[in-house]
């Protein structure tokens, strides 16, 4: 397939993913681990799905500066000029302004992908389609598209878009309403109406409008990137970024522009997706033994167990046995060991924020 000089992606890989803890920490977080088994980390299949239709030489990682290394350790084919070092954790808005600036400092021409590097996509193929489908259609239309997912539960951790009834040539629908993260009361009437779609967190767009964008709603933030247009892509673009990225606001692209701009659409998708945002949405993705155990590690033994979660990474020398575990959680890592309930998965966010208090950030 002939690749489009035009087309980049910028892979965010700045997370912690606290509610990956504690495997996920904060000098280690999710994305570069296995998490799904397959000797892979989730940075590293996220770099593999977009090769196949991104020019290599267009793909960039955005991440924070002390990951820097770890990218270069598990994506050795990517140049060092395309790792885009973060000095501090800002969120989405910034880290997208960043890239879409330095891009179009570049390439005037520039298509971009903004994607997470740790979310699970179980269909290659059908994504390739539909992030093909988002580029054509944002190379001739001025428009801020995002992947939809249509979803099957009132789930509040995701922001939420409803659509207009006037779906366009290439399946690309305008945007009703952006809401971001809502009430469990508001996201059942959202599944009910059946009208609205998750937002992935995948976003197609022209670097060209996605800065206009930024010029209307979020001015202060375009102030701080457009004094830097002469200095990206060359050795002044580091110490430029060092000095500026801290007077950002730390917003999401969610709240900065998405709910605000008028010029949103959605493209609805069906390549099978997950955010891997908690341990049980691992739990439901990943293969379970006859009892619905999902067991990873070597040496590990259960008993009388069903419909729980371990997994061990401390060390081929260490056995793990759990007996009359029902709906249960184990993680076990070199220095913690965590027991919880399964179903209490969303409370791992609020552990680790007390753990973190407790010791200091010793163990987060």
């Amino acid at each position: 397939m002939k690749k489009n000089k035009n087309h980049y992606v910028v892979i965010m890989a700045g997370g912690i993913g606290s509610r990956f803890w504690p495997l996920s920490k904060k000098n280690y977080p999710k994305q570069f681990h296995d998490i799904l088994g397959v000797g892979k980390s989730l940075l590293q299949l996220t770099y593999e799905r977009f090769k196949r239709i991104i020019p290599e030489e267009n793909i960039y990682v955005i991440t924070n500066a002390g990951y820097s290394l770890l990218v270069s350790d598990q994506l050795p084919n990517l140049p060092e000029q395309n790792i885009l070092a973060e000095p501090a954790a800002m969120n989405t808005a910034p880290c997208v302004a960043y890239a879409s600036y330095k891009l179009f400092a570049k390439n005037e021409k520039a298509n971009i992908i903004f994607a997470p590097s740790d979310h699970l996509i179980t269909d290659d193929a059908a994504f390739e389609d539909s992030i093909l489908t988002a580029l054509k259609h944002t190379e001739s239309n001025k428009e801020l598209v995002t992947l939809g997912i249509k979803p099957n539960r009132p789930d509040t951790g995701y922001g939420y878009i409803q659509f207009k009834n006037d779906e366009g040539k290439t399946g690309v629908i305008p945007v009703k309403t952006f809401t971001e993260k809502p009430s469990h009361d508001l996201a059942m009437t959202f599944l009910e109406s059946g009208d609205f779609y998750w937002n992935s967190g995948i976003f197609i767009w022209k670097a060209a409008d996605i800065l206009e964008e930024f010029t209307a709603y979020q001015p202060d933030m375009h102030a701080i990137f457009k004094k830097g247009l002469k200095k990206y892509n060359t050795l002044d673009e580091q110490t430029f970024i060092n000095k500026q990225y801290p007077f950002c606001k730390s917003i999401s692209i969610d709240y900065a522009i998405m709910e605000k701009t008028k010029i949103a659409s959605i493209l609805p998708a069906t390549f099978g997706w997950s955010d891997l945002g908690t341990w049980k949405s691992l739990y439901e993705l990943r293969k379970k033994d006859k009892n619905g155990n999902l067991l990873h590690g070597k040496n590990m033994r259960v008993y009388n167990t069903h419909n729980s979660l371990i997994i061990c990474e401390s060390g081929d020398d260490k056995l793990v046995v759990v007996e009359g575990m029902e709906g249960g959680m184990v993680i076990d890592t070199e220095d913690i060991l965590f027991i919880s309930s399964l179903s209490k998965e969303q409370e791992v966010r609020d552990i680790t924020n007390d753990i973190k208090e407790k010791f200091k950030g010793k163990f987060s």
